[in-house]
């Protein structure tokens, strides 16, 4: 019946099989990777558990209509890592050389708009074992002898592992034991969680001075080796100790050469000595040897603290810190400061004035400040005070106060910075005080308070500052948390004037300026705001719409700006196909409308709206027609190919998205093209009714093994062709295995029904066809196609050419059928040329030597015979095909169309054979080609 049924179905047109198709997402996580096991843990989680290092793949597969989308995302603790979003067709995740941190749970997430989202997770546990590192510490006690004498010693373990790692400690080849003897224990701190292990030897004895080894385990999961430490204990063991060469800071000029030793006082064993530079990497121009740190040309960005470290996993490692500081002065500064008391802001005689200078030095604290008036070396007296640090000021600032200001004080102030005594140039900073030393003022001059300028040209921002002496002006935002163009959160300017070029629209807002307070009066700053306006062409709505309508309806378009500056329409110009449409004129607002009264095949087409608002233009693009959206194929098919010989069918599933949007669907054109090949001749679907979720289907006929074919299915109403949907067709051979009863194996897939090539025996079998194999193999040898006759039909088959010699064996290896019962292992055999070695035919019971249920040897002619073996294992067991290598190279032999049944063979007439071996009491048909058989097949077909 099955038969007549396929014949009726490829005769008939589509039709409607079910209705409300549409269902939510499912989703269901597999894994396809490295993984060293995956489990149910004491809570039902899966847990997939993978070495550091290998490659995680997860896949997850869905179903439900229309294909759901799959998101992947992935969360530990409180931390979530997001991963790309896989296309509708690859549900794969893959994380190369996966690493501890990226162990967690990860989820992914189906959702296709119908019902709610499916979401299932998996938790990834990453597998690893680190290096164990050995530490050696003692009791602190009064050192009495050698280093250990009479002391408690403590070897600590550490290791990062996961899962938690096994320790074992011996003694030169010694397993040790807790309270193995009075002298030691072995622990674990509370605090490490299982990652350390403390040996403990009290009381130090001369029989403790040994080898000690510690073991690392996490038995061998995901295949991790045990590693392991050794450290040899003597009575000579001590900490490292160090001296340095140099004081713990050290200034020097920049340009000088600069060496400082580190030594080793102390320390068995040898211990290791290492430079490290904070903050930052060691400079390029400086040189480690041994413990001696060479720095050459030494620059003021090499200043730091540099570290010297004596490590040998003894005691706790020293260090020694050199704090190199590299004399520089620059950005001298002053301030002007009025009398204090009075809270005064000007400068006026018989009142206080002080006078302050700072210069940014290194280091700070060792700088002079020199004063001089008129050219002459002021001295302090009772009205002139100099104060070296000001208190009120930044650390190290020198002041000149003068006291009760006369007349006789007007004059030129000179502050020189210096180190004395090093060739660092001193810095000098000049102050005039006289009658028109007054304090600044500042303003925006006129028409410049409010700037207005397009995006990406240059706007020049102002503030006029008067006052003597003029201090630098500084730019801000208003708001605080906005930074500066530049993004620094100030600018200063000498002459008041800030300077943007290409603005953006992301800089329009309130600038302020204001005095500095250095270089001028110490006083409360003056201030002034300026208002940039950036105008910025018009961002609109939709920028693209797809509007689909049915035959003669109206539809409206509307373009709306959503930004802009200034934010209304100032134009808009409306075309169809690019021809201009009349649009009656409207007052200034943020929109434009454009009403299409009927749509039709004339009134179809590309809209495009322009909108200007005097400074640029946007557009927004509609779609309008009346074509029907795409269908929507059905992937949820459990079974959709039916193999037929050496062809195969498919029943062709979807549904019609939006079905009611448009006209209704008269009919499909169907486009079928074999994949690298010319296209076949289209179809014509015809459809009686369409509703929203309704099952189409069509059935695909005469598909060859195992190709692939594109389909392209295109709807169409009275308007024309709509939206086509595309997907491939793949023949895939079905997967039965472990579960042999009536499935036949024809080696169309790659993974060949989960067989496997013996890894003990000389050689492989291989998977080849018409198409694929070697077109210099040898003559008068093997087949030229598969049974089936088909260029594209796979079979199995052994290479009897060089390197082969005689009886070299190749075996191919069923999967293991968990099954007890009486089975028939029928098979199609190719053994053709002179030199045609065996073909054996082997059952392997589990846990028992395999055992030979049909042997084949010699020339059976250039034709594919069929063999029926009946066996009748005692237990799971495997089939096995041995092909071996005759005396030369025309002895290719090959396999086709497996199959095992349970039950007894056909009892049909055995051709005799003298190369066929009878082994036991199993029983071997071979069939000659034959004009009846097919009809008799047939036949038994229809009367079944």
């Amino acid at each position: 019946m099955e038969t007549i049924w396929v014949l009726f179905l490829s005769l008939v047109p589509a039709y409607t099989r079910g209705q409300g198709v549409y269902a939510p997402a499912q989703a269901q996580i597999i894994h396809a990777g490295q993984a060293c096991v995956v489990k149910e843990d004491n809570i039902s989680e899966r847990v997939y558990t993978i070495r550091e290092g290998d490659t995680l793949v997860l896949q997850c597969l869905v179903t439900g209509h229309p294909r759901p989308q799959v998101r992947w995302t992935k969360t530990a603790g409180s931390a979530s890592d997001k991963f790309q979003e896989t296309s509708v067709f690859n549900e794969t995740l893959r994380i190369e050389k996966i690493q501890r941190l990226q162990g967690g749970r990860y989820y992914c997430k189906a959702e296709n708009g119908v019902g709610v989202p499916a979401i299932k997770s998996i938790r990834v546990d990453v597998q690893y074992l680190d290096e164990p590192i050995l530490t050696v510490h003692q009791t602190i006690s009064d050192v009495r002898g050698s280093f250990y004498q009479e002391k408690t010693v403590f070897l600590r373990c550490t290791v990062n592992s996961n899962p938690p790692a096994r320790f074992i400690w011996r003694r030169g080849s010694e397993t040790l034991s807790h309270s193995q003897d009075n002298g030691v224990d072995i622990y674990e701190p509370l605090y490490t969680q299982g990652e350390t292990k403390v040996l403990k030897l009290k009381n130090l004895r001369p029989q403790d001075y040994a080898s000690y080894t510690c073991q690392v385990s996490v038995r061998n999961v995901c295949g991790i080796p045990d590693k392991s430490i050794t450290f040899e204990l003597t009575n000579t063991t001590a900490p490292p100790a160090l001296k340095l060469s140099v004081n713990e800071t050290l200034v020097v000029n920049p340009g000088d050469n600069v060496t400082i030793q580190c030594s080793l006082t102390g320390g068995d064993p040898l211990p290791q000595v290492v430079w490290s530079h904070s903050p930052g990497l060691m400079p390029r121009n400086s040189l480690v040897q041994g413990g001696n740190l060479t720095i050459w040309g030494i620059r003021a960005e090499d200043s730091g603290y540099y570290n010297c470290t004596a490590i040998n996993n003894v005691g706790n490692p020293a260090k020694k810190t050199v704090n190199l500081l590299v004399r520089s002065m620059k950005n001298i500064t002053f301030q002007i400061t009025p009398d204090v008391i009075k809270e005064s802001e000007t400068i006026q005689l018989g009142q206080d004035l002080k006078l302050s200078c700072h210069v940014d030095a290194v280091p700070q604290e060792k700088v002079f400040y020199f004063w001089y008036k008129n050219g002459k070396l002021a001295k302090q007296s009772d009205r002139l005070v100099i104060i070296r640090n000001d208190p009120e000021l930044p650390p190290v600032t020198s002041s000149m106060e003068i006291i009760d200001l006369r007349f006789t004080d007007y004059g030129t102030y000179l502050c020189v910075a210096s180190f004395q005594g090093a060739p660092i140039p001193d810095l000098s900073v000049e102050v005039n005080i006289s009658s028109e030393t007054v304090p600044p003022t500042i303003t925006v001059p006129k028409g410049q308070s409010i700037i207005i300028v397009r995006e990406g040209s240059r706007a020049e921002l102002q503030c006029e500052v008067r006052g003597k002496p003029k201090p630098p002006i500084i730019w801000s935002r208003i708001d605080k948390e906005t930074p500066m163009p530049s993004g620094a959160m100030t600018v200063e300017t000498s002459d008041g004037k800030l300077h943007l070029e290409k603005v953006t629209r992301e800089m329009s807002g309130t600038y302020k300026c204001q005095t500095a307070r250095y270089n001028g009066f110490n006083i409360r700053p003056r201030e002034a705001l300026v208002q940039l306006n950036v105008q910025f062409p018009p961002v609109v709505e939709p920028v693209f719409q797809d509007i689909r309508q049915a035959m003669g309806r109206s539809v409206t378009l509307r373009c709306t700006m959503l930004k802009g500056s200034p934010l209304k329409v100032a134009t808009a110009v409306w075309r169809l196909n690019g021809s201009l449409l009349t649009v009656p004129p409207t007052e200034q607002q943020d929109y434009s409308e454009h009403k299409v009264d009927s749509v039709s095949r004339e009134t179809s087409g590309n809209y495009e709206c322009s909108i200007s608002n005097d400074v640029g233009v946007a557009t927004c693009l509609f779609q309008v027609s009346a074509k029907a959206y795409n269908p929507e194929f059905y992937y949820d098919n459990p079974n959709p190919t039916r193999k037929q010989s050496k062809n195969y069918s498919y029943i062709l599933q979807w549904t019609q998205k939006e079905p009611d949007a448009v006209d209704p669907i008269l009919s499909y054109r169907l486009d079928v093209r074999q994949m690298n090949h010319r296209d076949l001749p289209p179809k014509s679907i015809s459809v009686r009714k369409m509703e929203k979720g309704m099952l189409q289907e069509h059935l695909l006929t005469d598909l060859k093994v195992p190709q692939s074919y594109e389909v392209r299915l295109t709807p169409i109403t009275r308007f024309g062709t709509g939206d086509m949907a595309t997907r491939i067709i793949h023949y895939k051979e079905p997967i039965s295995y472990p579960n042999p009863v009536g499935n036949t194996c024809h080696f169309e897939d790659e993974k060949i029904c989960g067989y496997t090539q013996d890894t003990t025996d000389n050689f492989d079998w291989i998977r080849q066809s018409s198409l694929t194999h070697d077109p210099k193999r040898s003559a008068n040898t093997g087949p030229s196609m598969d049974f089936s006759g088909t260029p594209e039909g796979y079979y199995m088959f052994i290479e009897a050419s060089a390197p082969r010699i005689k009886d070299d064996k190749a075996r191919l290896i069923s999967p293991m059928y968990n099954m007890t019962a009486r089975f028939c292992v029928s098979f199609y055999y190719h053994m053709y040329g002179k030199h045609i070695g065996a073909l054996n035919l082997l059952v392997h019971v589990k846990n028992k030597q395999p055992t030979q249920a049909l042997s084949l040897k010699g020339d059976k002619g250039n034709a594919w015979q069929q063999a029926h073996v009946p066996i009748n294992p005692a237990g799971p067991f495997q089939i096995i095909f041995e092909g071996v290598r005759g005396t030369g190279s025309e002895g290719d032999i090959a396999i086709d169309d497996v199959t095992l049944k349970k039950g007894d063979c056909p009892r049909k007439p055995i051709v005799p054979n003298k190369a066929v071996a009878l082994p036991g009491n199993s029983a071997v048909t071979q069939h000659k080609s034959s004009l009846f058989g097919p009809l008799i097949s047939f036949l038994f077909v229809l009367l079944r």
